[in-house]
């Protein structure tokens, strides 16, 4: 019988990697926390039209990269392709947005149906920031700062740059496409397919094309700061002067438009040179009118996402990831013998009570001294407790440091004071 594999795209997380995971969210959860965030989990369906709505119809998402099926009751549902409209639809129906400031956070799994790729899944999993209710720059400066501060808690911050762009708003942008659409017609042959197939869609996604002949068509086309309005000229002014006071150092990007519709004023992206075509980390801006959009009240906001596996990819290859991420215990008890296998249970529950913060393992089971020894190592213990038929017939158990060539030691069963106290000093 044939048996089954994962959907195609669709990954496990077997538990020699889930530590990993394990570290970049609570660090991700920390970050929020100290920032002001609020956890909030929305389901993983949703009805179709929010993403049509939000995203937009014309948008590679919408027309080519969605999940949706209908269910039994013939309405058509979606697994959803990002957090942000999920979101937004939450805050609306349970009354979160009025005359009230919301800074929230996401984390789970996202679907999009696309070429599997190295740092490009079917169902990839994200982290997001979404902020409602403050119209300022200053929110904008803050967001990114608390961006900045998580690379740099992560050893990654030489490796990622800021990319920062204005997108203006709606009439600006409106003047925009219509003058770079009368452009580009006159260099339609030279455009990418891609690029052609937006011309009537979605051009100001044709500024983001990697085809070097497009690009080469772009260079002469109509520049968008020229069609900025005074409003947002000021506002991306004044968050590169909030930027540069925190010494967060970025690039602008007159390019860099970002691939949904609902994007406005800022937009930003961090990217790296050290995970080959994929090199977006986490990209965000402002939505200031998404929220009207989907049946509320005109609301300020700004979010961002970023993409968990591109992280812990650039994690290990840049290897900033600490040795404790992957160790599975502090300290292991190893033993030979049903008597020391019995005074080894029991120990192990004295020390998990007098040390809640530390992982204390058993290496039980049939087998040699020396083979349980190799499992306490791989484990990626520190210390091991040893107890065979020797030491038990002492009253004591020996103590050995994993990582160091310190000399072995002794310490009797009845001192569990001095136990605890040898485990905090080498711990």
């Amino acid at each position: 019988m044939k048996t089954i594999q994962a959907v195609r795209g669709m990954n496990d997380i077997l538990p020699d990697r889930s530590p990993l995971w394990q570290y970049a969210e609570q660090q991700m959860r920390e970050l929020f926390a100290r920032y002001g965030y609020r956890e909030i989990r929305t389901p993983i369906v949703e009805d179709t039209s929010l993403f049509q709505r939000s995203i937009g119809e014309v948008t590679d998402i919408v027309e080519k990269e969605m999940y949706t099926f209908n269910d039994r009751n013939e309405e058509s549902l979606t697994l959803r392709p990002e957090g942000t409209a999920g979101v937004v639809r939450a805050a609306l129906q349970h009354g979160l947005l009025h005359n009230q400031i919301q800074k929230l956070w996401y984390t789970g799994p996202m679907f999009r149906y696309e070429r599997p790729q190295k740092g490009r899944y079917r169902q990839f999993h994200q982290f997001g920031a979404e902020v409602f209710g403050l119209n300022g720059p200053d929110i904008d400066a803050e967001i990114i700062i608390m961006s900045a501060r998580l690379w740099a808690e992560l050893g990654i911050a030489e490796h990622l740059t800021l990319e920062l762009n204005t997108l203006g708003s709606a009439d600006s942008r409106a003047r925009y496409r219509d003058d770079l659409v009368s452009y580009l017609r006159q260099h339609v042959t030279r455009l990418d397919a891609d690029s052609q197939r937006r011309l009537d869609t979605n051009p100001l996604r044709i500024l983001d094309s990697k085809d070097a002949e497009t690009r080469a068509v772009l260079a002469d086309a109509p520049d968008f700061f020229s069609y900025l309005d005074d409003d947002s000229r000021t506002h991306f002014d004044q968050l590169c002067a909030l930027l540069d006071a925190a010494k967060v150092s970025y690039r602008v990007n007159p390019t860099l438009v970002r691939g949904l519709d609902y994007y406005g004023k800022t937009v930003f992206e961090w990217v790296t040179t050290a995970l080959g075509a994929q090199g977006t980390v986490m990209g965000g801006g402002r939505y200031d009118a998404l929220v009207e959009q989907l049946g509320g009240r005109p609301t300020p906001a700004i979010g961002f996402g970023m993409g968990v596996e591109r992280l812990l990819l650039l994690l290990e290859g840049l290897e900033v990831v600490p040795e404790w991420v992957n160790a599975m215990a502090d300290v292991c008890l190893v033993t030979v013998g049903v008597a020391a296998d019995q005074q080894a249970l029991v120990l192990a529950e004295q020390l998990r009570t007098a040390l809640p913060d530390r992982r204390v393992h058993t290496v039980l089971g049939d087998g040699s001294m020396k083979s349980k020894m190799k499992k306490a190592d791989k484990s990626g213990a520190r210390l091991a407790l040893i107890v065979g038929d020797d030491e038990l017939s002492r009253g004591e158990f020996m103590v050995k440091n994993l990582r160091k060539d310190d000399p072995q030691h002794s310490i009797a069963w009845s001192d569990t004071g001095a136990l605890i106290q040898a485990l905090n000093d080498s711990l």
